[in-house]
């Protein structure tokens, strides 16, 4: 039997329409005030300068304001904490997003934590991540947070089950594992350099590839019946998981692309727009 496809593109885009209403009867209520998301970018990177972009172009489908802020390569820390502590000041800013990858002279963590908590709508920073681990109210880290709106979206059950997190980021497989952990699941975390690898990923009944690597985890090592999530992409199209083989034997896998990418974007909109929603109708 087929496994159930976990389809992140069509589930951001519905959302999407139900987080437009909110920012235009946010707008309604507030005499014209909105959401607005700051995005900076340090340097010249292609890539980065893409995944902006589409952030962006994310915020004004649903009505939302986008502030692209950015700064060049040979920005210092000290330039990059200056410019977080204004838009931290800025009480027309709701989201503050720090590009990653920023240059390689910047603390990249010193820079994160300097966000303040209230407009950490992408979830990095360590406060947000100790908030969120003991069960306190924090914006999730918005690619594993995505992850749990698909599993909740496709009633993929949880508690109880055993899930492998295969990643240890700061920023995709730690949260992943604390937001499983939460919602009751036997949560095992692993990573390139774990011994028998191929023997914990078959204990998996979820499943979420995290470990940055195209097709690390081999088809054959996935037992049948699991839940599939991979949340890579590399090159070509793939992502971490060897997907191609599982589509028949797993109960439901994420495609790559259309699957966890869109519901990362579409986290952080959602996120901003609760902080909007907060700030301006409190304000």
């Amino acid at each position: 039997m087929p496994a159930i496809v976990l389809d992140g593109k069509t589930l951001a885009q519905q959302t999407e329409q139900e987080m437009s209403q909110r920012v235009t009867s946010l707008k309604e209520k507030s005499g014209g005030k909105i959401p607005i998301l700051a995005t900076i970018l340090v340097g010249d990177d292609p890539a980065s300068a893409t995944y902006v972009k589409m952030k962006g172009n994310a915020c004004r489908r649903v009505g939302m304001e986008s502030m692209a802020v950015e700064m060049p390569s040979s920005t210092t820390t000290k330039q990059l904490l200056e410019k977080i502590a204004s838009l931290n000041a800025n009480t027309d800013v709701h989201g503050i997003l720090l590009q990653h990858p920023v240059p390689e002279q910047i603390d990249e963590r010193a820079c994160f934590d300097a966000i303040a908590l209230e407009k950490d709508v992408d979830g990095v920073t360590c406060l947000g991540f100790g908030r969120m681990a003991m069960g306190e109210e924090a914006y999730g880290c918005a690619t594993p947070q995505g992850i749990m709106r698909i599993l909740a979206a496709y009633d993929i059950a949880i508690k109880g089950k055993h899930a492998v997190v295969v990643g240890r980021s700061p920023i995709l497989g730690k949260p992943m594992a604390m937001m499983l952990l939460q919602e009751h699941a036997t949560v095992t975390i692993c990573h390139s350099r774990t011994q028998n690898l191929p023997d914990l990923v078959r204990q998996a009944d979820i499943l979420v590839g995290a470990v940055g690597k195209p097709e690390f985890i081999r088809a054959d090592w996935v037992k049948d019946g699991a839940v599939v999530i991979d949340a890579g992409y590399h090159p070509g199209g793939v992502g971490d998981i060897e997907l191609g083989p599982l589509t028949e034997r797993a109960a439901a896998y994420t495609p790559v692309p259309g699957g966890v990418g869109p519901m990362t974007i579409n986290t952080l909109i959602m996120q901003s727009v609760v902080s909007g929603e907060r700030s301006i109708t409190t304000a």
